[in-house]
């Protein structure tokens, strides 16, 4: 494979995900590439209405401080949604886009559930409707989404951040962004479903669609191999 060391991607993680979401893919670029792993802040108190204009300038000021040119940004989920809004803001200072599951037309949110924080079980199931591939929902990923539903902050940044999501729907800019864009989607994915992959790519000027079958909303965990071999032959064309 050629070398592409000199270019630098930036993986951005979801509302309730985390860096370890990102294992299997960081280990399969790290070689070729420079990979960049920011903890987007989603529990500062500066997260108000405007939850995602934070979090874009948050980016802003990553991109900035680590030096980093061009990036390709690979975004699941809420970190899709952040990468389209940085490129909006910035359409020449990003080389592509690769979106999993990615909120910024509509989604179902997985804070919805909140509403009975106190019931584990309850998390637990709401959780695991996520993953269409189960063995990948450790306890320790329900344990830290129960412990985030029941931490009153923490909860309220969530729900902002999430009502903020479903406020910024995104289908009347898409055409401004004529970035390279590959999709790649769970045939699964109740959150994000199928229609939504379909309705970006028929927004999105330069985009290409993958689906990935026995696949829910986070197919870089639940499908590491497929999912590694479609953006590999997306960065390398």
């Amino acid at each position: 494979m050629k070398n592409h060391k000199n270019k630098d991607i930036i993986l951005l993680h979801g509302l309730f995900g985390s860096l370890s979401n990102w294992c299997k893919v960081i280990h399969n670029l790290e070689q070729d590439y420079n990979v960049y792993t920011p903890t987007l802040p989603l529990f500062s108190g500066q997260l108000k209405r405007n939850s995602l204009q934070v979090l874009v300038h948050f980016l802003e000021n990553y991109i900035e401080a680590n030096n980093i040119k061009n990036p390709i940004l690979i975004g699941n989920s809420l970190g899709g949604h952040i990468a389209l809004l940085y490129v909006l803001e910035h359409p020449n200072l990003v080389d592509k886009l690769i979106l999993a599951g990615s909120s910024g037309l509509y989604e179902s949110n997985l804070h919805a559930s909140f509403v009975r924080v106190r019931d584990y079980n309850y998390i637990k199931n709401k959780v695991e409707e996520v993953f269409e591939t189960k063995e990948v929902v450790t306890k320790e990923l329900i344990d830290d989404v129960f412990s985030t539903a029941n931490t009153p902050t923490k909860a309220l940044s969530i729900i902002s951040i999430a009502r903020d999501a479903k406020r910024q729907n995104l289908k009347h800019l898409l055409h401004k962004i004529d970035r390279p864009v590959l999709l790649v989607w769970g045939k699964q994915d109740v959150v994000t479903p199928p229609d939504v992959a379909e309705e970006f790519l028929a927004h999105l000027p330069n985009a290409q669609l993958a689906f990935i079958d026995h696949c829910g909303h986070v197919p870089m965990m639940e499908q590491p191999v497929i999912f590694n071999q479609h953006i590999n032959q997306f960065l390398s064309a």
